[in-house]
């Protein structure tokens, strides 16, 4: 059993917090897992913060920017479990890109695991559990054997232009049907 290094925040606290103050607490635990880093690796550089993701994608460690982003539509519909295992885990992305031969590392490897077992005290998940309909919105609507399946704009559009998609599970080649009522 793992004992988180970070306080979890009040839930009933954060479902009072508007959009600003939601972010900033955001902020506040992304400088609280920084000051944890630190005490593992003084010389980590801070990184940059952006509220800038979309999609499916919660957050993510952008080494070429020099930050983390994070999705906010995620964070506001999923606020614990968000403060709680998605900022620890982009931070320990970037703390193990920072160590020695970290570059190296797999993204969610040995190094990284051991990072959010031992620093963080968070069982290590490559991939979030959230609802993400609202983040990614997939109004086109394909067809295959045996199940609908959204598409985004951008998939629409090489689909369109000839590129092919197939089920996963049934190996159908998608069929448009047209965009969704909502």
């Amino acid at each position: 059993m793992t004992i988180p290094a970070l306080p979890a925040p009040d839930p009933s606290r954060l479902d009072a917090l508007d959009r600003v103050a939601l972010h900033r607490t955001l902020l506040e635990r992304v400088e609280a897992s920084y000051g944890l880093c630190r005490e593992l690796h003084p010389g980590l550089p801070r990184p940059a913060v952006w509220l800038d993701l979309q999609g499916k994608c919660a957050g993510q460690a952008h080494f070429g920017r020099g930050g983390l982003r994070f999705n906010p539509v995620l964070l506001e519909e999923n606020r614990l479990a968000f403060l709680v295992e998605v900022v620890p885990h982009e931070m320990a992305h970037w703390l193990v890109h920072h160590l020695e031969d970290g570059h190296r590392a797999r993204p969610h490897g040995r190094e990284w695991q051991t990072v959010m077992r031992r620093l963080f005290g968070v069982e290590p998940r490559t991939t979030h559990r959230f609802d993400t309909d609202r983040a990614s919105p997939a109004p086109y609507r394909y067809r295959c054997n045996c199940r609908e399946h959204g598409f985004s704009a951008r998939r629409h559009a090489l689909a369109r232009r000839g590129r092919g998609y197939r089920c996963r599970h049934c190996a159908q080649t998608l069929v448009y049907l047209g965009r969704s009522a909502s």
